[in-house]
This record gives structure tokens, C-alpha cells and sequence, in this order.
């Protein structure tokens, strides 16, 4: 997984009145948790752009007073009406510790179902994925060619290497519903309209659709 480079400096005050004040001075204040003693820095909101602001998933490499600390983003926090960044939480990464942290969904090919009219429904942009640093993938790649009006994709039928799902498997991340026009012009859904599709290899799970988040 890529990294980006977050400078720091570290705080020696951390209470509401020195908040306030790097808030004032266009400062986040940061937490790494973790492998000992909470690190309380602050970084500049423009640190947080490739982090942030992208559809992509990164660790990030924490730079303060010469300390390079490799970490993932937990938590973040916006101003209610600013929308300015007003605290980031992170954790430190350790080489053989496993991270839970949310990966991207990347959607290939032309469903068969929405090419017979249907209408693709992604319920995930987003996947939550739990392995040790070295196994976290960029993004989940699932394919939905084969997927016909009525057929649903679950998070237990995606195959995975190095790294698991921290979502039930019944999920559904895609399905593909009959539309208005389709019925019009005479589309029918497969006689199992809860057909279960496998992607990239696996089982379809057994058990009934779970409300996706």
C-alpha cells in the first residue's frame, strides 16, 4: 500500500487553551496511539490533502523531531459548519500486528443486467479490511460482468489474499435491480431473484442478505 509523509511537531501542552490556539494558527491537532505512550503533535491541515481528500486508501509516515513513526489514520474530525479539519487520531503500525482500515471498492466490467436495462446499486464505496501491514491491498477489486438482473455480490463470495473482511459475509456490496424501463420493454430477472454471485472464487455464503452499512 502506498504511504504519504505527515510533518509533525510535537506538543508540550495539550490542554483546551493551547488547542485552541494551534486551531487558531491553522494547526491540527494529532494523536498517534499505540506501542507505548500516546505521541500528541500537530500537523498543518494542507498535510492532511493526499490523506484525506482522495479516493484512495494510505498509511502515513509520521515525521516529528526526527522520529519517523509508519501509522494509519483511525479517526478524524471535521468542524461542523467549516468543515475544517479540528483533530486526527492515528495508530502505529507494528510489522507482524494486524490494522483494521477502509480500502477502496473498484468496480470492472459491464454487468449483463445492466445491459438488459437493470440498474447497478453499490452499497460499499468503501471496504473495511483487517491484516498486517504488509498485506494491505490498495483496493478491492470486484468484477460484475457475470451479474444479471436480480443477482447480488456479498463480501463472503470476494476472494482474498493475505487480508480479511471485517463485515459480515452475507453483506451485499453490489446487486443489480430491475428498473422501471427494463420492465417496460419486457426484461425478466432470473428465476432465483436472489441469486447469489461469486466473485474472483469462493462460495456463495448461505445465509440471507444482511443491511449493508
Amino acid at each position: 500500500m502506498k504511504s504519504i509523509t505527515i510533518q509533525g511537531t510535537k506538543r508540550e501542552s495539550v490542554g483546551k487553551k493551547s488547542t485552541k490556539a494551534l486551531r487558531d494558527a491553522e494547526l491540527v491537532p494529532c494523536v498517534v496511539y499505540g506501542g507505548g505512550e500516546p505521541l500528541n503533535f500537530s500537523a498543518t491541515e494542507k498535510a492532511f490533502k493526499g490523506l484525506v481528500y482522495t479516493p484512495e486508501a494510505h498509511t502515513v509516515s509520521i515525521e516529528v523531531d526526527g522520529q519517523v513513526i509508519p501509522a494509519v489514520l483511525q479517526d478524524i474530525q471535521f468542524h461542523p459548519i467549516t468543515d475544517k479539519i479540528i483533530h486526527a487520531d492515528f495508530y502505529r503500525l507494528s510489522d507482524d500486528k494486524p490494522v483494521v482500515m477502509e480500502v477502496p471498492v473498484r468496480i470492472t466490467g459491464r454487468s449483463k443486467g445492466v445491459v438488459a436495462g437493470g440498474v447497478l446499486r453499490q452499497s460499499f464505496r468503501k471496504l473495511k479490511v483487517k491484516a498486517i501491514p504488509a498485506n494491505l491491498p490498495d483496493e478491492i477489486v470486484v468484477d460484475i460482468t457475470s451479474l444479471k438482473i436480480g443477482n447480488k455480490l456479498y463480501v463472503g463470495t470476494i476472494k482474498t489474499e493475505g487480508y480479511s473482511f471485517v463485515h459480515p459475509d452475507n453483506a451485499v456490496v453490489v446487486a443489480v435491480k430491475m428498473s422501471r424501463n427494463a420492465a417496460k420493454g419486457g426484461a425478466t430477472a432470473d428465476d432465483d431473484d436472489e441469486e447469489e454471485v461469486v466473485a474472483e472464487g469462493g462460495d456463495a455464503p448461505a445465509t440471507e442478505e444482511a443491511a449493508a452499512e
